[in-house]
């Protein structure tokens, strides 16, 4: 049996549309409040209670799993305790394998938001279990905030000047996801996934600009006012924090790699950005 951690998030259910094509065997969708993910069972897919702060209800939940898929959690700064509770009821209930959703460039990337993914890695390698981090590159979907803002303001903002992001869609990540934790592959490995197009935020300014017809100019800001900017849109302080960190370090080529393991795990290429910014500024004028 495989099971998917965090299976109602948004890549988590990516994942489970994969595996349902991909796997033949039972599938458990684990989420934290299961009145919340009726929609996710079938006669495949089992939908049980798996919090990651409640440590004693872990192991029963992984009984009879064999494959983990450990999606990273979404509590920034919580993550190591809660990451650490689900390895070792992993171990305690026998699962074989766990593939875990880490982050590009780990464990030399300086961004803020990779501090946990290092630490869950150093747990995964101490637990014995084989594993492996799918060390994940940029989603085009961080983008929808600034895109948007770009629509409504006339600019596209961060603090990454020139520097370059690898990046592609959260439906690339989730197939990869599915394919490794349903593979033949069980050995212990990082892998460095990267999207085929490695973007500047002048490119993305570029891109809208070209879709909508208008002039949509990239103002480079210092990381602590790019923070100030993204809290003033309403996004909580730290995380405001983090995203400005992860802004300033693409600068110095932080979320950049140039592994083409993304794509051949999948099997084409990965999302574009002109294909995203089409889907974003139709559903503007949708909406309009």
């Amino acid at each position: 049996m495989i099971a998917v951690t965090g299976a109602n998030g948004q890549l988590g259910r990516s994942v489970l549309r994969f595996l349902t094509d991909l796997a033949d065997e039972p599938l458990r969708a684990l989420v934290r409040t299961p009145e919340k993910a009726q929609d996710l069972g079938s006669e495949q897919v089992s939908v049980v209670r798996f919090d990651y702060n409640d440590p004693a209800s872990l192991p029963g939940a992984l009984e009879d799993v064999d494959r983990l898929l450990l999606i990273s959690g979404s509590e920034v700064g919580q993550r190591v305790p809660q990451h650490a509770a689900v390895i070792e009821a992993a171990k305690s209930a026998g699962v074989k394998f766990i593939t875990y959703t880490s982050l590009l460039n780990v464990p030399h990337t300086r961004l803020m938001l990779a501090a946990e993914h290092i630490e869950t890695e150093k747990h995964l390698e101490a637990s014995g279990i084989p594993h492996v981090c799918l060390r994940n590159g940029w989603y085009l979907e961080n983008f929808a905030g600034t895109i948007a803002a770009a629509l409504e303001h006339g600019a596209v903002t961060g603090s990454s000047g020139g520097g370059r992001t690898s990046v592609a869609g959260r439906d690339d990540y989730a197939e990869a996801a599915a394919r490794t934790v349903a593979g033949s592959d069980l050995s212990t490995r990082a892998v460095e996934l990267a999207g085929d197009e490695a973007i500047t935020l002048q490119d993305l300014a570029d891109e809208i600009s070209s879709q909508t017809s208008r002039q949509i100019p990239f103002q480079n800001l210092t990381e602590d006012d790019y923070a100030g900017v993204l809290s003033g849109a309403g996004l909580p302080e730290g995380f405001a924090r983090a995203i400005a960190d992860a802004s300033a370090r693409t600068a110095d080529g932080d979320l950049h790699n140039r592994s083409t393991a993304l794509n051949e795990i999948i099997g084409r290429p990965t999302k574009t950005l002109a294909g995203y910014v089409a889907e974003i500024v139709e559903a503007s004028q949708t909406v309009t």
